[in-house]
């Protein structure tokens, strides 16, 4: 499984771990030590997250029920919260800097092949 910005064409990850029910959404990335360049998390469903106990930063993007990007956390660091996103279906976590290097923003298209 890969996620696409279909706007840049280009990949933002290749590896891509699924939070798809309650334990798995609550457990997130908190057993995980940092994520490679090429991992991710998708939480579904989702609409806010927390990093209370994890162990790095991560870049957070906002999804809908389109796939567009409708909110975006640059280098959310250990031991905040989102607010809530009334628009978002799932939430995409990815390595600190993934947004950047990637010129992803607020309105990009994304595809999960």
């Amino acid at each position: 499984m890969k996620i696409l910005n279909k706007n840049k064409n280009c990949i933002l990850a290749e590896e891509i771990f699924l939070a798809d029910n309650f334990l798995a959404r609550l457990s997130g990335l908190l057993n995980f030590r940092s994520l490679d360049k090429n991992q991710a998390m998708i939480l579904r469903p989702s609409n806010s997250v927390h990093t209370f106990f994890m162990h790095f930063p991560i870049d957070v993007l906002f999804v809908d029920k389109n796939n567009s990007v409708v909110k975006m956390v640059r280098n959310m660091k250990p031991f905040r919260a989102t607010a809530i996103c009334l628009k978002s279906k799932f939430v995409i976590e990815l390595p600190i800097g993934v947004i950047d290097l990637t010129k992803t923003l607020v309105g990009d298209s994304l595809q999960i092949q």
